[in-house]
Parts: C-alpha cells; sequence; structure tokens
C-alpha cells in the first residue's frame, strides 16, 4: 500500500539554531521572560546577572502559580500554543514560542525548575549542544533534578509556588571571555544596565498603582519609567477616542508633555527616557498594559523631529487585535490596519501641531504673559526673510554694565561681534544629530547660577524697582524660572538679610 506523504520532521539542533536568528536582544529576551510571569499571577520577579566569565548566568525567578511536570514539559515544547488559539483576556503570550526563543537567543542552556502548591519541584532542560552531540535529530527534553545542584535547587524551596530559569554557557552575550576580562566585563554591566531601563519602560503600567508587581535586578527594585509623565501637573492630556477596525477596539489618547521650563532638570532628564527626548516621540503601543512600542510615528509619512518631541500618543490594545496589528513574536513591533491609518494620521498630526506650538512659542508665551521685555537675555529679529539673535540692551544685567561704561564703543563693538559671529549652522548640525546631547544653562553649576542671579537682582534693585518687583522678574526671568528651588532660597537669604538690618 502506498502513502501519499512523508514525514519531514525538522532536525532538533537545525532548528533550534534557526529558531537563536529571532532577533532577540538581552532586553526584549528578558522582557519576553517576564511575560510568562505576568500570566502565572507573580507578584515578584527576581532577575540575577551573575558575571563569571564562560561561567556566567543569568536567572529569571518568580512567585507565581508554577507548573506540574505535565505542564512544563508542554511549556517547553517550541509552538507549546498556537497562535490562533483563544487566550485568556489577561494572557501576554501568542505564538507558544517566547520562553524558549528569548531564552536560546542568549545561552546555550535552558533549564527551567517549577512547582505548584500542589506539585513537587519539576525541571526541564534544553541542551543545545548535547542535542547537537547526539547526532539524532531527536528533541531530547532532560528532565533528571540532578542536572541541577542542591544549591540551584533549593533557591525555590522558601516559595510555596514559583518557576526559575536558568540561562547557562552565555555565548551571545559572553562568549569565551575570562573571569578576569574587564572589558567583555564591563560589557555585561552595561547589558545589565539596558535591561533595568527597558524593563522599567516596557511594564511601567505593571509596577504600580492597584495590584502591582515588583521587578527586582540584582537585589535592586526596578522604578517605573511612564512616558507621558501622567503625575506632572504641567503635562497636557487629550481627550481620548474610541476607534474600531473589524470589531477590535482601539483606545487612542495623546498627551502633550511638558516645556522643559515648566518641569525642574531631573524630571526632564527622565522623561527623556533610555533612547532620549526625539527617539521617544510618537505612538506607544500597549497590548494588555504590556508595552510593545516605545515612540514610533508607524509608517504614517510623519519623521521624527525636534519640535514634536513633546508629543506622546497612547494605544491601548486587547491580545485579540495580535493578527490585525501584525505583532511579531518578540512584542517588539506593530503596524496599524488599514482601516485605521487615516484616524491615526489625523490624531498624530494634531497632536504633533500642538506639541511643536509649545515648544516653538514657548519663549514668547511666556514673554506675553509676563509683559516684561527684560526676561529674555537674547531677543529674535527677522530682517529680510532671515533669523538674526541680538543681545537684548534692555537686559538688567546688560543695561546696568552699559551704563557703568564710560567708552561704549568697545563694549557694542563686543556685542555686535558676539551677534554675528554665533555659530548657528554648527548649531543646528549638532542639534540635528545629538538633540539630546546639549546641556541646559548651568546644568551643573549651581555656584555660578547664584552669582549671575545677584548681579541680575542688584542690577535691578539699582535700577529702581523695589526688592519685592525683582523678586517676582527673577522667578520669571530666562533661565532662572528652571531653578525655582535655587531662585527661592536666594530671595529667601534677601528677605533675612533685609530683615538683620531693620
Amino acid at each position: 500500500m502506498s502513502i501519499d506523504y512523508d514525514l519531514a520532521s525538522p532536525g532538533a539542533a537545525e532548528l533550534f539554531e534557526s529558531l537563536r536568528a529571532f532577533g532577540y536582544d538581552l532586553p526584549t529576551a528578558l522582557a519576553d521572560i517576564i511575560d510568562n510571569s505576568i500570566s502565572a499571577e507573580a507578584k515578584n520577579i527576581w532577575i540575577d546577572m551573575q558575571w563569571d566569565g564562560q561561567g556566567s548566568r543569568v536567572l529569571i525567578r518568580d512567585d507565581g502559580k508554577g507548573m506540574t511536570g505535565d505542564a512544563l514539559r508542554q511549556a517547553m515544547k517550541p509552538g507549546s500554543l498556537s497562535p490562533l488559539a483563544d487566550r485568556a483576556a489577561n494572557d501576554l503570550g501568542r505564538f507558544g514560542l517566547g520562553m524558549k526563543t528569548a531564552s536560546i537567543s542568549q545561552c546555550r542552556c535552558l533549564t527551567v525548575l517549577s512547582k505548584t502548591k500542589a506539585s513537587e519541584p519539576a525541571l526541564r532542560r534544553w541542551d543545545l549542544d548535547y542535542i547537537a552531540n547526539t547526532g539524532t535529530g531527536e528533541w531530547r527534553l532532560l528532565k533528571k533534578m540532578d542536572l541541577l545542584s542542591a544549591a540551584d535547587q533549593a533557591l525555590l524551596a522558601p516559595q510555596k509556588s514559583g518557576t526559575i530559569l536558568f540561562w547557562d554557557r552565555l555565548d551571545s552575550l559572553v562568549g569565551s571571555a575570562g573571569s578576569d576580562d574587564e572589558v567583555a566585563q564591563k560589557h555585561f554591566r552595561e547589558r545589565a544596565d539596558a535591561v533595568k531601563h527597558h524593563l522599567s519602560m516596557v511594564f511601567h503600567r505593571f509596577l504600580k498603582g492597584r495590584g502591582s508587581i515588583k521587578i527586582h535586578m540584582n537585589g535592586r527594585e526596578i522604578e517605573p519609567w511612564d512616558p507621558f509623565l501622567e503625575d506632572v501637573d504641567f503635562t497636557d492630556p487629550q481627550s481620548a477616542e474610541l476607534l474600531v477596525a473589524d470589531g477590535e477596539k482601539v483606545e487612542v489618547k495623546p498627551f502633550i508633555l511638558p516645556h522643559h521650563s515648566r518641569i525642574t532638570a531631573d524630571q526632564h532628564q527622565a522623561a527623556a527616557g533610555p533612547k532620549g527626548w526625539n527617539a521617544h516621540q510618537g505612538f506607544y503601543i500597549y497590548r494588555n498594559r504590556r508595552l510593545l512600542v516605545a515612540g514610533d510615528w508607524l509608517g504614517l509619512g510623519m519623521q521624527k523631529e525636534e519640535h514634536f518631541k513633546l508629543a506622546r500618543i497612547r494605544i491601548d490594545l486587547a491580545n485579540s487585535a495580535d493578527l490585525q496589528w501584525q505583532i511579531d513574536v518578540k512584542k517588539s513591533r506593530a503596524r496599524p490596519p488599514a482601516a485605521l491609518r487615516r484616524d491615526l494620521q489625523r490624531i498624530a498630526r494634531t497632536t504633533r501641531a500642538r506639541a511643536s506650538s509649545i515648544y516653538r512659542h514657548r519663549g514668547k508665551v511666556i514673554q506675553r504673559q509676563l509683559g516684561d521685555k527684560q526676561a529674555f537675555l537674547w531677543t529674535h529679529l527677522i530682517k529680510h526673510g532671515k533669523s538674526f539673535y541680538k543681545i537684548n540692551r534692555d537686559h538688567p544685567l546688560v543695561r546696568k554694565v552699559l551704563d557703568g561704561t564710560e567708552e561704549r564703543a568697545p563694549l557694542q563693538a563686543l556685542f555686535s561681534l558676539i551677534e554675528q559671529t554665533i555659530p548657528a549652522p554648527l548649531i543646528v548640525i549638532n542639534n540635528a544629530e545629538t538633540p539630546d546631547a546639549f546641556g541646559q544653562p548651568f546644568e551643573g553649576a549651581a555656584s555660578e547660577l547664584k552669582k549671575a542671579m545677584e548681579a541680575v537682582f542688584d542690577a535691578m534693585v539699582e535700577g529702581g524697582r523695589d526688592k519685592a518687583e525683582a523678586a517676582r522678574a527673577l522667578l520669571s526671568m530666562e533661565p532662572f524660572n528652571n531653578h525655582p528651588e535655587i531662585v527661592t532660597a536666594f530671595l529667601d537669604e534677601v528677605a533675612r538679610a533685609a530683615a538683620a538690618k531693620r
């Protein structure tokens, strides 16, 4: 009797090597593992990156509900669940590949130890070198408990339930480096920092609020990074819209972040995120509150530009929209369906216009509100369609210097020379290449800021303003308005000195 088909089972060694090339890096791989811990209802997740050259390891442990031996065996199968299968509404998985592909992208030996409240610990291991050396092509999933040392097994003992992953032979991260290789060790530490920043961003909505979880990295709790600064007073959230495509509902909510003059230097630096202000503008796509895409204009015909860096837009998807949004295995890419592109373009343009307006005209808004032409050291002029910048001769300190100089001509010539030789082309190039590398005025120079503040304050008082009026002006004058705590401390000193004289 003839058979109408051939069995074409893939060789285990060959397929595993192919699966390693999915494109994970260390942060995205660990994020995929944490998805499983969250789906297992863990409240605590511990990540330990242990340096020892070729003996370096990564351990990921959680206190979730764990798995029995049968459940663990199923979970270790590549493609353990079809992406077409119905999942729980809060499930962060999709392809049944994450734990395996994420792990073996970083290591050649993956061991998983797990237990439930009602079962004994169970162990399973994929060892790529062992499988290759057998030469049989068989999918040999090892399961003897003595594959782990007693010390490793004891790590799960204090918990009623939970799971721990051991990544050994970290060829992608460590290679053949020795334990005394300082360059390799530095790289290892830098990647650990990258993991911390990535996880604080991807899981920030899980790390705060009701029912929050905790992620511990090398013994320290990871703090959430909120890209929308929702706890900052000057953030401007816009109205949310509910869009529908093929029966799937999507919530879109834009946020206009505050201009740097309205938040502290620490807040501004933190809000820049792991990749900087410019890189993090755009749409943020969440699936079950888990961040997939962190700042992207989604191929909607818009570029990332300096003037739009205050625009960030949140999109919330259900896990039933994965195919519609082309979510990839790594959960790091998404593309909007054609039916929503026009609405998303409209929302993006409106948000970008609002952000650009704040960014470009913040200085003019401040000046109009204050009605004080002395607030800025530089003035912007347009002559014959071209932009020029001049030193503001009405600035209190400039006026004091001019009034106190008998021969004004050399000083005016110096001002003119400074104005005419501003390296505008170089500034434009540097700003385009590294927009977040520019230091803020008096950054890290509090003593110099205070001296400048004192000089301007004295100039205003000598110019006829009373001290209360000069104090109000100082609080609204650039760049002092960016350092309200230092201005306030200085004004307190002035007030105490005045009281002592009385």
